[in-house]
């Protein structure tokens, strides 16, 4: 591949799963030599299991207690990974270069007060008069940062004012297709030339019972039992399993990176996300279409880190798609060992799929049933999503030399 000054690089990472805090503990998982022991709580949330946080010590990138004590799992958790990832990239104490640094952030409608709609349902059993008695207590129980959940765009504000990243902010909501939109939309400023750093990612807390009511309620998350992400059609549910997470990267054109002589993980080349009917095929023809730019990878040595969220109908397809487009390729469905962590997803599959690439990692099976071995270390990488509901996303990913 030839190498151009804009090229969009990924040199910073910054990853937080149940399977451990920064990309250390990540490599361990992309390098082991057999799939990964399951992390999931099932008893907090029965009969729904939950990927659960790792044991963080939010004061390695959140020095100040008040700092921590206003933010609620989610934004900690964005805010901790955004840290990982500027530290990494050697920007942390980079004043000048956060203060130009574009920060894409996708994230969804914030944490709930779960004590206020627990109590708006309890004190509509006793009442008839419903839309006043709502009224009364939007009134009076509301937190300021409160609309009935915490405003989507207070990640980015936390991240500004904890790791000063003070260049242009934009904030994406919608679900999977929001971490697509803004790893896409880092992509083409910095392709453009009109940016040249950028941090973009995203995060989820799942261990909150406002969320796994909102998958339920579609009938999605998965009840009972664990099980990998592609052997899911035999368990009760829907197939999707959540998991806690956060995922940030910095992104810098080739020029920037290597001005101030950064690590290079992997090249991005190409990334789109798309959305519209699945019926009739549609989805088969938008997924061909979006993978058109992984045609000519290596398959032996070319890794897909799908997005997948286990739901069975849509999981089976997506599968079909990727085997028929790249065969020989390994394909990985990372959300059955991290958890499907919707807005972070997209962001967490280029995490895991650019520290494959910069240690050559022979990714394990992570189904062992349904996923074949690797015969040599990961050299490219696809990164794809296919939202639970709507929006899809592919991402290309080649090594440096």
């Amino acid at each position: 591949m030839s190498k151009a000054a804009n090229d969009v690089v990924i040199s910073g990472v910054g990853i937080v799963t149940c399977q451990g805090v920064g990309k250390d503990a990540h490599i361990a998982l992309l390098s082991a030599e057999s799939a990964p022991k399951a992390i999931v709580e099932t008893e907090k949330f029965k009969p729904y299991p939950v990927h659960p946080l790792p044991e963080i010590d939010w004061s390695q990138q959140i020095a100040k207690r008040g700092d921590q004590r206003q933010m609620e799992n989610w934004q900690r958790i964005g805010v901790f990974a955004a840290g990982l990832a500027l530290d990494d990239a050697g920007f942390k104490d980079n004043i000048e270069a956060c203060g130009t640094m574009d920060m894409i952030v996708a994230a969804g409608g914030g944490e709930r007060d779960i004590n206020v709609d627990t109590l708006i349902v309890d004190e509509g059993l006793k009442r008839n008069d419903r839309e006043l008695l709502l009224n009364e207590k939007l009134t009076t129980e509301l937190r300021p940062t409160l609309f009935l959940a915490q405003l989507s765009n207070l990640l980015a504000g936390n991240i500004s004012i904890v790791h000063k990243v003070t260049g242009s902010s934009r904030t994406f909501m919608g679900e999977e297709a929001s971490g697509v939109s803004a790893v896409e939309t880092a992509f083409w400023r910095i392709r453009s030339g009109e940016s040249t750093h950028a941090l973009v990612g995203g995060a989820f807390a799942a261990e909150r019972p406002d969320m796994i009511l909102l998958t339920e309620a579609i009938g999605a998350h998965t009840r009972d039992e664990w099980a990998p992400l592609w052997s899911r059609s035999g368990l009760g549910g829907g197939g999707m399993i959540t998991g806690s997470a956060g995922a940030f990267l910095v992104l810098e054109s080739r020029k920037h990176a290597e001005e101030r002589g950064a690590h290079i993980y992997a090249t991005i080349s190409a990334v789109e996300g798309d959305r519209g009917s699945r019926s009739a095929g549609n989805f088969e023809v938008r997924m061909e279409r979006l993978l058109k730019p992984a045609a000519d990878l290596p398959p032996d040595s070319t890794a897909i880190f799908s997005g997948s969220t286990g739901m069975h109908e849509i999981a089976a397809r997506e599968k079909a798609v990727l085997e028929h487009q790249l065969p020989g390729a390994a394909i990985r469905g990372f959300g059955g060992v991290s958890g499907h962590t919707i807005e972070a997803h997209f962001p967490l599959g280029l995490a895991l799929a650019a520290l494959a690439i910069d240690t050559k990692a022979k990714v394990p099976p992570f189904d062992a049933a349904h996923e074949a071995p690797m015969k040599v270390g990961t050299k490219a990488a696809v990164v794809t999503t296919v939202g639970h509901q709507r929006g899809e996303g592919v991402a290309v990913l080649s090594a440096e030399a």
